[in-house]
């Protein structure tokens, strides 16, 4: 199965607006249009997407999609919350042994998304309002950001997720995965690799006093040199912090000491449930 990200940025701007911004949706349509002109060539019969946290929220989402449908004849919806805790637990999952008491973190640039399963099975979820492109625009101003910017970052989100465990079942995990670009950036930076290759970066470990040494090493510096880091895409450069600290707070809550690294996640599990339902 090929898979491919692009960083469109789509929620840029939502915090004060409320609406998904034409800057983001351009960039958005253009990836769109590319991947759906090499799907079809490819032999694609059936293209479908599917919207997360930033469309979700957003007050113009109708019109978003109604565009994406008219422009490509493409069969475009937004998942709920339950639904995107399922796919990307699903994608996490696959090709993996069963274990109880697993929590899967997908940092997306809107929202966070905690995954508990027993198994195979999703057992519970939590959806936080913290994603790397809204809690870099939220907290983020300065280049480098300050101390005590990162501190009222990382508070917020230990907040949010605070408030989300508190008398629920899913606060206990045994073992932790991490997907999206996040923990993969931190992976290929770990390993120092240039070019960028999934199959290394698949199933690697990063303990949490790695991870705090890089946010700290990443924090340290302004975007000018983060975009030169070794294993670091130059599109997720402005946000990775965020993003770090966003993982760091989420492992300490559920007392996780490491984190696998996964290149499957929420595709992953789309394009598995697709393949499924058309067999």
């Amino acid at each position: 199965m090929l898979a491919e990200q692009r960083v469109t940025r789509l929620g840029e701007g939502f915090r004060t607006t409320g609406i998904l911004g034409d800057a983001g949706v351009a960039r958005t349509a253009a990836a769109v249009a590319e991947y759906v002109t090499r799907a079809r060539t490819a032999g694609a019969v059936r293209v479908a997407i599917a919207a997360t946290s930033a469309v979700r929220d957003a007050s113009n989402r109708e019109m978003f999609l109604a565009e994406l449908r008219e422009r490509f004849a493409i069969d475009a919806r937004i998942l709920d919350g339950e639904s995107e805790a399922r796919l990307t637990y699903l994608g996490a999952w696959a090709e993996r042994h069963a274990a109880e008491r697993t929590l899967v973190i997908d940092i997306g640039g809107g929202s966070t998304e905690l995954v508990i399963g027993d198994g195979v099975d999703v057992s519970a979820y939590a959806s936080l309002q913290a994603g790397t492109v809204r809690h870099t625009e939220r907290h983020l101003s300065d280049d480098p950001p300050t101390p005590d910017e990162l501190e009222r970052l990382a508070d917020d989100v230990r907040g949010l997720i605070d408030a989300e465990l508190a008398g629920h079942a899913i606060a206990r995990a045994r073992e932790g995965i991490a997907v999206a670009g996040t923990p993969t950036s931190l992976a290929a930076m770990d390993l120092h690799l240039e070019p960028y290759d999934p199959e290394v970066v698949q199933g690697h470990r990063l303990s949490i006093g790695t991870i705090q040494r890089m946010c700290s090493g990443l924090a340290a510096v302004p975007l000018a040199e983060r975009l030169k880091v070794t294993g670091l895409h130059p599109d997720r450069a402005p946000t990775i912090v965020a993003g770090v600290v966003i993982l760091i707070q989420a492992m300490r809550a559920f007392g996780l000491s490491e984190i696998e690294v996964s290149e499957h996640d929420i595709l992953y599990g789309a394009a598995l449930e697709a393949a499924r339902a058309a067999a």
